[in-house]
């Protein structure tokens, strides 16, 4: 079955730097495009970023653009994304999350993706 296990996260100062890491099982990862999302406490979950299958096409949340990068390493199974120039605004459950078709044309929607990992936890202090 689809495993997405999460790793990186911490407590950090505001400006800080993170990698976070997401192993993937149970699936052919090179076929699809791989997501981030985050979720604070009381609010609803958001996008973060995502990568296309290829590896060719980066899409980001607007208040991470420039902050954040998405990458993937097909060898490995794992999708990654690096945190920059933390925020306490970034605070919060960072989970990746499996596109539910493979060989995407295009940007999957929010609703596109079907699994989903535990999540690792990104705390920023001010």
């Amino acid at each position: 079955q689809v495993q997405l296990v999460e790793s990186g996260g911490a407590l950090v100062q505001e400006g800080a730097s993170l990698r976070l890491s997401c192993a993937a099982s149970g699936f052919t990862f090179p076929l699809y495009t791989m997501a981030w999302f985050r979720q604070a406490p009381g609010k609803e979950r958001e996008f973060v970023a995502a990568l296309n299958w290829r590896g060719s096409d980066e899409d980001y949340a607007d208040s991470v653009k420039g902050r954040f990068t998405i990458s993937r390493d097909n060898w490995k199974n794992t999708v990654y994304l690096d945190l920059n120039g933390l925020k306490p605004e970034d605070t919060a459950n960072y989970q990746c999350a499996k596109d539910r078709v493979t060989q995407r044309r295009g940007r999957p929607g929010a609703t596109d993706f079907d699994s989903w990992g535990q999540g690792t936890q990104v705390t920023v202090s001010s």
